[in-house]
């Protein structure tokens, strides 16, 4: 299978500018990874939404899929505590 192209939204270069660089680092090793796996052990669907999470310490990662299009677009990164807000 082809892998994915991992697309990540304007607002996620915000939402990475408050957090350390070892977290970031870690953040974008996730994203990445995505590309060969969009439905990783861990990762959740979310329930009311087309969007699913992965947990990357206390970040998450908010992504919808696109399967016919091979396509990842990454949404949100943010601390869990805001992350569903």
């Amino acid at each position: 299978m082809a892998p994915y192209r991992v697309v990540v939204r304007k607002s996620v270069a915000k939402d990475l500018r408050g957090i350390s660089k070892n977290d970031v680092r870690r953040i974008l090793a996730s994203i990445e990874s995505l590309a060969d796996d969009p439905r990783p052990p861990g990762s959740k669907k979310l329930s009311g939404q087309e969007r699913y999470r992965i947990r990357q310490g206390n970040y998450r990662i908010l992504y919808e899929i696109e399967d016919d299009r091979l396509i990842i677009c990454v949404v949100k990164v943010r601390h869990r505590r805001d992350a569903y807000r």
